[in-house]
């Protein structure tokens, strides 16, 4: 019980039990406030690794689809340039060219 004031001893009472219940609560609620604080970083950390997972998946999606339209582009080129070779060979038939003749006379083969 509180010291003999001016004021009454069941209101002086009354506030000495309220302060106290204010510093009674004070450690659950901190630890309240911690654990909501931990559980929103956490969140938000394995919402950011879910994100950047899709990015990078995208990335590798689209960096595999160009290298494969790549391959297949060059194979197609490689072919239709060697077919028209061969397709131009069978109209005009090259020309033999005549055996080089030297000086000293002509090279036996």
């Amino acid at each position: 019980m509180a010291e003999n004031t001016a004021v009454n001893n069941h209101i002086t009472d009354s506030i000495t039990q309220v302060n106290t219940k204010v510093l009674g609560d004070a450690p659950a609620i901190a630890m309240g406030n911690l654990f909501q604080s931990t559980s929103q970083a956490l969140g938000l950390a394995a919402l950011n690794a879910t994100n950047a997972q899709q990015q990078n998946n995208m990335t590798a999606q689209a960096s595999t689809t160009m290298g494969v339209t790549t391959l297949y582009s060059i194979d197609t080129a490689a072919d239709a340039v060697g077919t028209a070779d061969i397709l131009s060979m069978l109209k005009n038939p090259p020309t033999p060219k005549p055996a080089p003749v030297y000086p000293s006379g002509p090279v036996q083969g």
